[in-house]
């Protein structure tokens, strides 16, 4: 199931707001419309003041924690996008309005704000031990996906006999994009959000090696899996790193801890306001208290 890009973590816009001058922005038979003639329109607009939030935002965010977000990183992540979204990674950034470069902005723009979320709230062990319980490693799985549950039946009957799974997935599967490939998946763990619930639950239960006895069902029909690699659960403290990982892209997620996290970034950040009819653009986030450091 394909994931929409990402917004700058849903608390504000990433958008350009033209700089205020005489230049000439539009021509009509009745006048001519000016920089500074829309600039003034728009600063009065909520989505004017979102422009600016994000614009001053992406400033002291890049002061901050410009030098631990590398070029990389993000080239990496606009990689995975253009994965994901295959042959169709040029219509959905058009139906985003967005181009390549806004994209790769808006990547970097929530890494470092991922960075100041990192930097300014803390993990415990009471809430390490909480993930923990709903955390899964990364395995490999192989599938076989019909129609039927006779026909997945059937299929686990001939796997009990002998017949080699990646043999049937070629025979059975209408998985086209994985029945040549054995059935095989990318791998995942209890983070993926485009595999069903029930096949995740079905697939994490079984050791490597070891393939589902009965039909698993979800909305593409019924599924075979076979384990190619489960490394184990282990203990909290093994995966401790992945843990912290999970709990700080939930914090990405959670507008409370954002709207503290954001105070505090604004805060150190020295913003001054000179136009008059905007000394109030921050003021949802200037009152927020950041005395200590959050640990939702």
């Amino acid at each position: 199931m394909k994931k929409w890009f990402i917004a700058l973590a849903g608390i504000m816009l990433s958008l350009t707001l033209a700089a205020c001058g005489s230049k000439t922005v539009a021509t009509t038979s009745g006048g001519k419309i000016t920089e500074s003639q829309f600039y003034s329109s728009l600063k009065n607009t909520s989505s004017g003041k979102q422009v600016l939030q994000q614009m001053i935002l992406n400033k002291v965010l890049e002061k901050q924690y410009g030098s631990k977000v590398k070029s990389s990183a993000v080239t990496k992540q606009y990689n995975a996008y253009k994965k994901q979204y295959g042959s169709e990674f040029s219509s959905v950034l058009s139906q985003s309005g967005m181009t390549a470069s806004q994209l790769k902005q808006q990547i970097r723009s929530n890494l470092l704000l991922k960075q100041a979320v990192e930097a300014n709230t803390t993990v415990t062990d009471a809430q390490l031990k909480k993930q923990f319980k709903s955390y899964e490693p990364k395995v490999t799985v192989s599938h076989i996906l019909v129609s039927k549950k006779s026909t997945a039946e059937n299929v686990i009957k001939q796997l009990k006999a002998g017949k080699s799974f990646a043999s049937l997935a070629k025979k059975y599967s209408t998985d086209s994009a994985t029945k040549n490939k054995g059935g095989k998946l990318s791998p995942f763990d209890n983070t993926d959000t485009s595999l069903d619930s029930s096949f995740k639950k079905a697939a994490f239960k079984l050791k490597t090696g070891q393939y589902t006895t009965t039909p698993v069902k979800t909305s593409y029909g019924y599924h075979v899996i076979k384990m190619d690699n489960n490394p184990g659960k282990g203990t909290y403290k093994q995966h401790e790193k992945e843990l912290k990982a999970q709990i700080y892209d939930n914090r990405m997620n959670d507008s409370a801890t954002l709207k503290s996290v954001v105070s505090k970034v604004l805060k150190k950040g020295n913003v001054s306001i000179k136009d008059s009819q905007l000394q109030n653009v921050l003021a949802d986030y200037l009152t927020s208290s950041s005395s200590s450091k959050t640990s939702k």
